[in-house]
């Protein structure tokens, strides 16, 4: 049976490496704990940027096709449903 998790390393520069050892005493985890929350945090804030880019891009395309409130979406979708 394989391992539950894997090991990794990474090299920073000092000043990181102490501001992440200082981080995790703060928060009372352990190196692999605070990682693990750090990557999940930073998956959240790379979706966070993708559903921003494309609601700009959207809003975008409704500017450019004239659409400019609910109503005109509401229209659109009655014509297309005809």
């Amino acid at each position: 049976m394989g391992r539950s998790s894997k090991v990794i390393a990474v090299s920073v520069p000092p000043d990181s490496a102490s501001a992440f050892e200082r981080i995790a005493e703060e928060e009372g985890r352990n190196r692999s704990e605070l990682f693990r929350e750090m990557l999940r945090v930073y998956g959240v804030y790379r979706e966070t940027g993708t559903f921003e880019s494309l609601q700009r891009y959207g809003a975008a395309q409704a500017r450019r096709l004239g659409i400019g409130d609910e109503k005109d979406v509401e229209r659109l979708i009655d014509e297309a449903r005809r």
